[in-house]
């Protein structure tokens, strides 16, 4: 009877508490809920093994009032309802609980039906689970989150018959599945479960240890977000204190969860700093700064990666004996990136520039793992507290090429080559389209997509009569042709028009610029993670015209140019009509940088779609899964 009195202490004190805070201070009950919700159907589970911390509450009202919210008993000692409960108690000790429960699970939280003491028993005595058969209820499907989530919980229940983790936001139990690295369709072994759930226990372990619980994330949101950073193989096999100190490096993402680190967007560079007077009146001798550039491609091969290589050129022209810079290219995988920025920093690399969305990953894990070294991934809308990311306004050359096609075409259609479906690239389009709507109001643009598979974009240019069209942006030395930038391909002859150009060299130049003046010291001190989208006014962007350009033409792509960099004019404060007939714009107002960057419409002068994951050819999806508009269907 003194353990059962205990017991009703912690089930006073849990009904008080609830009652200070204007809560239910009993247990939940099931059928007090469904009277509220609509339900689909019911599913025998047969015996399942049901964490306690999951079981919430009773299926009817009988039994409300004899326990408090946390299952503890709250008779008096006298009755015969607290007796049964220490016999049960005894029997515990003597040789455990056997008898399964029955009960009900709705939304992953398990209600009794019969079974109550055993479970206050249980719980009161420490224990983590109990067998019942169950029943499942399934709510009718709605656009709730919690609804959607569940759902999902249900597709990863059906490969893993694991129950005791749970998510605060949708999307969680796919990501989960890919980061353990299994298919998407592949039921989990006896091993992989065993497996699994040693390495979740190792991490919640020091997560409670730590103060876990009385963060608003789930145990599930923390362990996802520490898998995204450490991995998940051999997780079981790390020491508490290795993970211990691992965690206490993102312990402030789990602070932040969902909400990511504030947001410092950098539209353009600010006042450059200057040497202190006295190192400019003295000047100090010093070890040249080393700074490293990680290429998932060569110069040779990719457009992207020779403008990247450009950009460290220009640096070595401009700093001289002052750097020393390190090109490692064909780094295609996070595993090679880990190793190649770890072979960086054993060279005395003091920055890291990784050039490319494929590298995030990656890159967060060495920022977390070398904070001494001031890492830069060159990727668009992935912000991180861990490290910088950059990444250009090429939209605002775009809307210069438009204007330009529009003056010039004379066919109704515009063509415009798009590559990958990601972050950025609708904004290039429309703003395109803004652009030739602005000098050739009834002209339209016929959109084709490089990367989808079985089509042509040429064939379908030439079929359709188009004269001009918005190709790539850049050339790859290997492959060098004049398909690039805004072409003119009348009569079977392919002019250069007009280019939009990377210069990526300006936007290097001046980050180097500040770390040896001193001023990156000023900002490492924020709270906030750092983004760099600069444009034209930067002169990180720009457009360069050819020879084949009428002077008057080139003057009207000069006026606006200057308009972008010095008025600071956004074609996205025009009225802005979608497709379908939606206003996403009235003329005034501007849409905001969030709203450009994850733009997944396209304008009414537009011809064609933003394409799905399936129509994608294979080579195209790894960077899509990172950075695109519409993340495939998991």
């Amino acid at each position: 009877m003194e353990e059962y009195a205990k017991a009703r202490k912690s089930a006073q004190k849990a009904y008080r508490t609830a009652l200070l805070k204007g809560s239910y201070p009993y247990l939940q009950v099931l059928d007090e809920i469904l009277s509220f919700t609509k339900t689909a159907s019911e599913a025998d589970l047969g015996l399942v093994e049901i964490p306690l911390d999951q079981i919430a509450g009773t299926k009817t009202a009988g039994r409300t009032t004899a326990f408090a919210n946390n299952f503890m008993p709250l008779l008096p000692e006298d009755t015969e309802f607290a007796s049964k409960w220490v016999s049960l108690y005894h029997a515990h000790l003597d040789e455990g609980i056997r008898d399964p429960i029955k009960a009900c699970e709705f939304m992953n939280r398990f209600y009794v039906i019969e079974g109550n003491k055993r479970v206050s028993v249980l719980k009161y005595s420490g224990a983590v689970s109990i067998f019942g058969q169950v029943t499942r209820i399934l709510p009718a499907k709605n656009d709730s989150q919690e609804v959607r989530i569940y759902y999902e919980f249900l597709d990863f229940y059906k490969l893993t018959s694991i129950n005791y983790l749970w998510f605060s936001q949708e999307g969680s139990f796919p990501r989960l599945l890919k980061l353990v690295g299994t298919k998407p369709d592949h039921v989990w072994t006896d091993d992989e479960k065993l497996d699994f759930h040693s390495a979740y226990i190792h991490f919640t372990d020091v997560f409670e240890e730590k103060g876990g619980r009385k963060l608003s994330l789930t145990p599930g949101d923390a362990f996802l977000i520490y898998l995204e950073i450490y991995g998940y193989e051999n997780l079981w096999e790390k020491s508490h204190s290795q993970i211990r100190s691992e965690m206490a490096k993102v312990w402030k993402d789990f602070q932040l969860y969902p909400q990511k680190v504030p947001l410092e967007l950098s539209m353009q560079p600010g006042a450059e700093a200057q040497k202190p007077v006295i190192s400019r009146l003295i000047p100090v001798v010093s070890a040249p700064l080393r700074i490293a550039f990680l290429h998932d491609k060569t110069m040779e091969t990719s457009s992207w990666t020779y403008g990247h290589e450009l950009g460290r050129q220009h640096l070595n022209q401009v700093f001289g004996s002052e750097i020393e810079t390190l090109c490692f290219d064909n780094i295609n995988t996070e595993e090679l990136g880990l190793k190649t920025v770890q072979e960086a920093a054993a060279r005395g690399c003091k920055v890291i520039f990784t050039t490319t969305p494929k590298l995030l990953g990656a890159s967060i894990k060495a920022a977390i793992h070398y904070p001494e070294i001031k890492l830069l991934n060159c990727s668009l809308h992935t912000y991180s507290g861990h490290l910088r990311t950059y990444y250009g306004r090429l939209y605002e050359a775009k809307f210069l090429t438009g204007a330009l096609a529009g003056i010039l075409t004379d066919s109704p259609l515009v063509g415009y080559l798009a590559d990958y479906p990601i972050f950025g690239m609708t904004a290039n389009i429309n703003a395109f389209a803004l652009g030739v709507k602005m000098t050739n109001p009834e002209a339209r643009i016929h959109l084709e997509w490089a990367t989808v598979k079985e089509r042509n974009p040429d064939e379908v240019f030439r079929a359709k009569g188009i004269s001009y069209i918005s190709g790539q942006d850049l050339i790859t030395p290997q492959y060098a042709s004049r398909k690039f930038g805004l072409y003119d391909i009348r009569d079977g002859h392919m002019v250069n028009v007009a280019s939009p150009i990377w210069h990526w060299g300006k936007f290097y130049e001046r980050i180097v610029r500040d770390i040896l003046n001193g001023a990156w010291k000023k900002k490492e001190a924020q709270t906030k993670a750092v983004h760099y989208w600069w444009g034209i006014s930067s002169g990180m962007i720009d457009v360069i015209c050819s020879k084949n350009l009428p002077a008057g033409s080139r003057w009207l792509l000069d006026l606006i140019k200057r308009e972008i960099a010095d008025a600071g004019y956004n074609p996205f404060s025009a009225s802005l009509t979608a497709q379908d007939g939606t206003v996403k714009n009235t003329a005034g107002n501007c849409l905001s940088a969030e709203e450009i960057i994850t733009m997944d419409w396209l304008l009414d002068n537009v011809e064609g779609t933003i394409p799905s994951f399936e129509e994608l050819v294979e080579e195209a999806k790894p960077m899509v899964i990172l950075q695109g508009i519409k993340p495939p269907m998991q």
